[in-house]
């Protein structure tokens, strides 16, 4: 939801948008929590692709509360997307790693390291 939004306010026209997530489970004793979960945005239509790369990354670095909760426990999370153009073209780009060992994200600045 929150990408379609911000595509909508950045004027993006898509055609088609869907989002396919993949994950690998723990094995072993229960509980089976995730390891690691690939989201992979399909957006299609003549969109620009860093508009489609900013919104994951607002989406996955600020407003999406599932990525929050699942990133504030072990599961690594991979957000990537895949633009298919009008004219057949298909651009494949990672967006951004959550999770406990992921980089901070560029606009957040650990304590103690700033001003």
């Amino acid at each position: 939801m929150d990408v379609v939004s911000i595509l909508r306010k950045k004027r993006q026209a898509f055609t088609s948008y869907e989002v396919r997530v993949v994950g690998e489970q723990r094995t072993g004793p229960p509980p089976h929590v995730f390891d690691r979960i690939r989201i992979i945005h399909v957006v299609e239509g003549p969109v620009d692709a860093e508009a489609v790369r900013r919104a994951i990354e607002l989406s996955a670095t600020k407003y999406c509360t599932v990525t929050g909760s699942l990133a504030a426990g072990v599961a690594e999370i991979r957000h990537a997307y895949l633009l298919r153009t009008p004219d057949g073209d298909e651009r494949y780009a990672q967006v951004a790693v959550t999770g406990p060992f992921a980089p901070l994200p560029r606009d957040i600045v650990p304590a103690g390291s700033g001003p």
